[in-house]
């Protein structure tokens, strides 16, 4: 699920989910306890409209409350109690829901709608954040912008709830929430690709790790970590200039990046030959 809202750190109340169980956002004047009872009756193997109406017929405020919920089987859920602040509503779509409450307009919720079903191609992380600036096209949140969030889980079912997190990211105060979170968005996949990169330079496979984070490096060409690691993979790979010359280049940028390696290097935990050492480490006339 994504969500913006003018509230101060959105995400740490309206965003639940559970790899392989299903999602719940719960708005408006949020009962909290929506997000894990609805996931643990999904858990249980009911589906998002059972769980929505089971909590619903024991909630006395329920028409205040605004809450969505989708399940691992696509089935999906919403409420809009009578007594929300307008303009509030939602839609339903295949397999999600977009809703808002206090809106500058009643067409906020469906512009989200029709976004997300033209972006299907995109990656749901992706769709998720179009939608959110679909909704900001048509006015927002009537008090303005503050906060912002985005949670999305994996289909497969895990040992431990807190596992299965595909992507977790929050803006909790910020001036232009929805452009941040889609910039994090592009750096979280470039670090995903890190991630891949790191796992391959360990088990020594360079030229894998090497692909890796020069995927990354397209994502975010800006991160001087990223480079860094390019370099490395570049040297372990037999490409000495290219390597020397590209870690050169990040300790003029940061000097603190020559210190790692350099302690990396006496940890033992990666090993150069003595004239590769030289040459990164040699005074520049």
């Amino acid at each position: 699920m994504a969500v913006q809202s003018h509230y101060f750190s959105v995400g740490s109340v309206v965003t639940w989910a559970r790899a392989g169980v299903g999602a719940v956002a719960t708005q408006a004047m949020v009962d909290m306890r929506y997000g894990p009872l609805g996931l643990d009756l999904m858990s249980a193997g009911k589906s998002a409209p059972e769980a929505l109406e089971s909590l619903l017929g024991s909630d006395p405020k329920r028409e205040t409350r605004q809450v969505a919920m989708v399940d691992s089987r696509g089935g999906v859920a919403a409420h809009t109690g009578s007594k929300c602040l307008p303009h509030a509503g939602h839609a339903l779509g295949r397999g999600f829901s977009c809703q808002g409450n206090i809106m500058r307009s009643p067409r906020v919720w469906r512009s989200m709608k029709r976004r997300f079903e033209e972006n299907e191609s995109a990656p749901l992380p992706e769709r998720m954040v179009s939608a959110l600036e679909a909704a900001e096209e048509e006015g927002g949140d009537m008090r303005g912008k503050q906060s912002a969030a985005i949670l999305v889980v994996g289909k497969d079912t895990k040992p431990a709830y807190w596992d299965g997190k595909v992507v977790e990211l929050r803006i909790e105060d910020h001036p232009e929430p929805v452009p941040e979170l889609k910039r994090l968005l592009r750096y979280q996949r470039g670090y995903d690709w890190v991630s891949r990169g790191d796992d391959l330079l360990t088990s020594e496979n360079y030229g894998g790790a090497l692909a890796a984070y020069r995927r990354g490096l397209a994502i975010v060409p800006e991160v001087l970590e990223l480079r860094y690691w390019v370099g490395l993979s570049l040297l372990k790979s037999g490409r000495r200039k290219e390597g020397i010359e590209m870690l050169r280049n990040v300790f003029d940028q940061e000097r603190a990046w020559a210190g790692l390696l350099k302690a990396t290097l006496r940890q033992k935990s990666i090993s150069l030959s003595p004239s590769v050492i030289r040459a990164l480490f040699e005074t520049r006339n």
